[in-house]
């Protein structure tokens, strides 16, 4: 709500990309040295109770499979339900399982400033599908299953900092963003960063970091986790310093409104209105026992070529959750996927090869994606992604940010990608096809204080190239 005042505001904070630079700047935190951080991680590993191990469907607890559909959902009625879903394009159909999820999750970052730097409230928080159980993320994640206690856990702590109606300081970032689209059906969750000044001690599981020692621990693998990444991306962009490369130079210029791009933005909203009212999509929820082409067993709904993905159910204990155990569904990818921005160089500004990329559970048809998003295996030779071999083949000196992460390990179990920034070469084209765009960083930043433009996929790389200067 406006403020019950006449007197008038700043419409931008210009002292916040100054800030976040500084920030992005301070390799180590006024509480915790950055190389300390696997010591304090091991120790909140040691602190706490985790195990996760495979189940049968038929030992889900509080879950049930319908007779009439084979949908598979909670007792409460809330938390998520397995379905199907069928898609029909003008050049493809097919048939899947998938994830709906109607309510809006929460993922929030508390920040503060200790001795003039600003900081991040980070988590060490276990989930039973992050290959490592233990991944840093946001202050708050939680569903609104969880965060309203349908569980009859422990309440979400910080939640206060977030909540409708709380006094919770200065909004820096709140946006609505989807999640996966192939995935889940037209799920979001709201992205919020929070700023305060009052005393905020760390509780056990917390730790305050400088975005300096965030952007160091992305270049780690499966360490940071997708809602931390998501939210991360959303931060406006940030004020310049001296780089130290042609690369970070360009990186640099790419932020900047002032340097100019191939495309001026309205030009880029308008190629990407075109997409979303080119593309002929129609998306229906199906029983889940009624999808062709795949198989169920005791212990997973699988394709029958044993492709993409499949439907398994897991038992899970973590001391430090609001509940401490509990079983549910996960999808488990087949292989690792790739995830990967080609960049490239115009007159010294870095530009980006965005993808206006279609998913079935979308909200709005396509987002922007990543230049290449796949898992390999899954494509025969003459079915390869555009620009895909492209990504595989770079030489080491072309890729600038090389990292695997998970995906969203509440709802995914052990799905891996390796995200790559990968600068192209000489001979790679300007002229790209029409549903590709050259973007500046900028732009991308730009659109991410928008709703679902970008998805989920692009904004971990958006928060690599964050991390790269």
């Amino acid at each position: 709500m406006p403020p019950s005042t006449t007197e008038l505001r700043r419409r931008e904070d210009t002292d916040l990309p100054t800030r976040l630079a500084k920030s992005a700047a301070t390799e180590q935190g006024a509480f915790l040295q950055t190389e300390h951080f696997d010591l304090w991680l091991t120790e909140r590993w040691l602190a706490n109770a985790f195990r996760v191990e495979r189940i049968p469907f038929a030992d889900l607890d509080l879950w049930y499979t319908e007779e009439e559909t084979g949908n598979i959902r909670h007792q409460s009625g809330k938390f998520f339900t397995v379905e199907g879903l069928k898609v029909d394009t003008p050049t493809r159909s097919w048939s899947q399982p998938i994830i709906r999820q109607p309510e809006v999750g929460m993922l929030g970052i508390l920040v503060k400033e200790f001795n003039g730097v600003l900081h991040c409230l980070m988590q060490a928080k276990m989930e039973p599908g992050n290959p490592n159980l233990l991944q840093l993320s946001p202050t708050v994640q939680a569903t609104k299953s969880n965060y309203t206690r349908v569980h009859k856990g422990a309440k979400v702590k910080y939640l206060e900092y977030f909540a409708e109606g709380a006094q919770r300081g200065r909004v820096i970032v709140d946006v609505l963003q989807s999640e996966h689209g192939s995935w889940f059906y037209r799920k979001s969750n709201r992205n919020i960063v929070v700023e305060v000044t009052e005393d905020v001690p760390a509780d056990d599981d917390f730790v305050w970091l400088t975005l300096g020692q965030v952007n160091s621990l992305l270049h780690r693998d499966n360490l940071v986790n997708m809602d931390s990444r998501t939210v991360l991306s959303c931060l406006p962009a940030r004020g310049f310093g001296e780089p130290a490369t042609e690369f970070q130079s360009a990186l640099l210029a790419s932020r900047d409104p002032h340097a100019g791009a191939l495309s001026a933005t309205p030009d880029v909203l308008s190629w990407f209105t075109g997409q979303r009212a080119d593309h002929d999509i129609d998306v229906s929820r199906v029983p889940l026992g009624q999808v062709p082409g795949w198989i169920r067993t005791d212990d997973e709904i699988s394709r029958e070529d044993g492709k993409f993905f499949r439907c398994v159910a897991v038992r899970a204990i973590a001391g430090n959750r609001e509940v401490t155990s509990w079983t549910q569904p996960l999808f488990e990818q087949h292989g690792r996927g790739v995830a990967a921005f080609i960049v490239k160089q115009f007159a010294g500004v870095l530009h980006v090869l965005v993808h206006a990329r279609l998913e079935g559970g979308f909200l709005d048809t396509v987002e922007l994606g990543p230049t290449v998003q796949c898992v390999p295996g899954n494509y025969h030779d003459a079915e390869r992604p555009p620009f895909l071999d492209h990504v595989l083949s770079a030489e080491k000196s072309r890729i600038h940010y090389s990292t695997v992460h998970s995906e969203e390990g509440g709802r995914f179990l052990d799905t891996e990608s390796d995200y790559l920034v990968v600068e192209a070469d000489d001979s790679f084209p300007t002229d790209v096809p029409p549903q590709y765009a050259w973007v500046t960083v900028g732009q991308l930043t730009d659109l991410l204080r928008h709703g679902r433009y970008v998805n989920v996929q692009a904004r971990t790389l958006v928060a690599a190239l964050n991390a790269l200067g």
